[in-house]
């Protein structure tokens, strides 16, 4: 790709833009979110025209006109956000738009055993014929893989491909990849996961701004700092930016909550203080959290706020005593992507802007104009979709929505989740500024790092139950391992 550029109505995604891709090669795109990288993408996969530029493609300049051209040149990418119909089956989301057939009718038979070889290849151990909506989210990403590996491929896009996966599961994924790369497959891989770069890429291009920077040969020794510095243009003196806040009164406190996912399930959080839940996948973390909030029915346990006990049995509930949830699917749960981001910011609160029975727009653009300020927003106006936004500010958009909402409690499940580490630090400083407010924050996350850089106290659960807690002195990888193992570290 030679000198890309690419101008949507009064923004230029990219300017002048270079990339280069060999095969077998494993190449990392990298950069913040809104530096370019999706863009560039989308026009490789024919989801949108270059303004200029040329792609050569196996030595040949090429026009890719539509998505369906690209596939049939062997260009296929598994994009972050899952494209899946939960509706139909394992085989038949693999195979869409190519089932086999067997006269006028579908040929089951050989749907099922083609994916079963798909599956077994891929060292997945999942049924055919399961439908997609009873898989787990991880599992639903292995799909994606699949259905990609499937087609002819000589080019792979992965964007985020390990951000729902379990270590193992990424194993799983990183095997597929050697394999793919042995084929001669060039592969193109988007990830904010530092450590993945020196683990399975080859080379590293950094954008910036939607502006080329700099390719660097990837090597086992290298300092990451000087990938970071190029992505960001500044250096980041402290990748968890955490300060010590005084605690005060407990806020929340929950007793004995279960459901058909966790079990007697009690904890406590106090004003200024940031507590962290850790566990592998499955653990029953975020099946508590939307206990707690009403999203996910209970079976029994009690809640209490400013040691009142109160009732929870919706979502509005939740809402109504102030607590504020923002889930792990910033994008399918926490945001309505056709809502522009005043719409969004003030979703929760309507109430505060309705004047006489009527949605007073000057206050809501007031309303989101004074939040889109204070936690440093980045969109060229109020009234964008919120679907155009880069992760970052998508995530920032469901914050300020809680805060607009006056939330005392604040539940962050995978906050930094598929966000770069330029701001992933931004989300983090909101996070304590938050804690200094006297707000409660907990945080929901499955990267240990994060855990432990960032909260005063770690809970940890396995199978549904909480197995231990961890002050932030006592703290460290290890013992949280052996607690979400179901084990002691004492």
């Amino acid at each position: 790709m030679e000198d890309i550029s690419m101008e949507f109505p009064g923004v230029k995604a990219l300017d002048k833009v270079h990339f280069e891709l060999n095969s077998g090669e494993v190449h990392m795109l990298m950069g913040e979110n809104g530096a370019g990288k999706s863009t560039l993408m989308k026009i490789l996969c024919g989801v949108h025209k270059k303004s200029s530029g040329n792609i050569y493609y196996k030595g040949e300049a090429v026009e890719i006109e539509n998505v369906h051209k690209a596939q049939e040149m062997g260009i296929n990418i598994i994009y972050q956000e899952l494209n899946l119909i939960p509706y139909l089956s394992v085989a038949e989301n693999i195979f869409v738009g190519r089932i086999p057939k067997k006269g006028i009718g579908i040929d089951w038979k050989s749907m099922y055993e083609q994916t079963q070889k798909i599956l077994d290849d891929m060292q997945l151990e999942l049924n055919p014929r399961t439908p997609v909506r009873k898989l787990s989210v991880a599992q639903q990403q292995m799909v994606e893989v699949a259905k990609a590996v499937s087609r002819k491929v000589d080019l792979l896009i992965m964007d985020e491909p390990t951000s729902s996966l379990t270590d193992k599961e990424i194993d799983g994924l990183f095997f597929i990849i050697d394999r793919l790369k042995k084929r001669g497959v060039g592969i193109i891989y988007i990830s904010h996961r530092m450590e993945e770069l020196l683990e399975i890429g080859d080379r590293a291009t950094v954008l910036r701004d939607g502006q080329y920077i700099k390719t660097f040969p990837l090597k086992k020794d290298m300092n990451l700092d000087v990938l970071i510095k190029a992505m960001i243009g500044r250096d980041l003196t402290e990748q968890y930016p955490k300060v010590e806040i005084p605690v005060g009164e407990e806020l929340l406190r929950v007793e004995n909550i279960t459901t058909d996912k966790v079990k007697n399930c009690s904890f406590s959080v106090r004003s200024g203080e940031i507590v962290g839940f850790a566990g592998l996948m499955g653990a029953g973390r975020t099946e508590l959290m939307r206990a707690l909030t009403g999203a996910d029915p209970r079976q029994s346990g009690d809640i209490y706020l400013r040691g009142k006990k109160i009732v929870i049995k919706t979502f509005q509930d939740a809402v109504k005593n102030k607590i504020g949830f923002l889930t792990e699917d910033r994008k399918g749960q926490g945001l309505v992507l056709v809502l522009d981001v005043k719409q969004n910011i003030t979703l929760a609160a309507l109430c505060k802007i309705i004047d006489k029975g009527v949605l007073s727009l000057k206050k809501e653009k007031d309303a989101a104009r004074k939040m889109v300020d204070a936690i440093r927003i980045k969109t060229p106006r109020l009234s964008q979709k919120t679907v155009n936004l880069s992760g970052g500010n998508q995530q920032k958009v469901v914050l300020a929505k809680w805060l607009y909402a006056g939330c005392d409690v604040i539940i962050f499940d995978e906050p930094t989740r598929g966000i770069d580490v330029g701001a992933k630090v931004e989300i983090y400083k909101l996070m304590i500024e938050q804690a200094r407010n006297g707000s409660a924050v907990i945080m929901v996350s499955s990267e240990l790092p994060e855990v432990i850089g960032m909260s005063d106290r770690v809970i940890v659960m396995s199978n549904g139950v909480i197995t231990g807690e961890l002050s932030r002195a006592d703290v460290a990888q290890d013992k949280i391992m052996k607690l979400a193992m179901g084990g002691n570290y004492r």
